[in-house]
């Protein structure tokens, strides 16, 4: 099991940025794949970005595709979500989640896959 914290969401304009950063705890980070979810109120959580264990492997949503990149510090055990051009419909909040072992390229977006998860950041994207 792994305890994970995110930090850096806020409030910024339409096509601003921001770094989200997820720390986690204990010795074996690298043995975790992770990802980033989110949820707006009122819609189901949704895949946004994964990264296997050595980051060597990333992948995103179609809709954040091009804009959000995610990557992976294991000697720091933290995952960070860089977040640019962002848009009003980015607003939510943003969970990052771990599971151990591989990501699987048909079952990486599955939240069900990733069996912790940290207690979510808001992000809100003014117009």
């Amino acid at each position: 099991q792994v305890q994970l914290v995110e930090s850096g969401g806020g409030l910024v304009q339409a096509g601003g940025s921001l770094r989200l950063s997820c720390a986690a705890s204990g010795r074996t980070f690298s043995s975790y794949a992770m990802g980033w979810f989110r949820q707006a109120p009122g819609k189901e959580r949704e895949f946004v970005a994964a990264i296997n264990r050595s980051g060597g492997f990333t992948y995103y949503a179609d809709s954040v595709k091009g804009r959000f990149t995610i990557s992976r510090d294991n000697a720091k055990n933290t995952v960070y979500l860089r977040m640019n051009g962002l848009r009003p419909e980015d607003t939510a909040s943003y969970y990052c989640a771990a599971r151990i072992g591989p990501l699987y390229s048909d079952r990486y977006f599955h939240s069900p896959e990733y069996t912790d998860w940290g207690q979510g950041t808001q992000v809100t994207v003014s117009s």
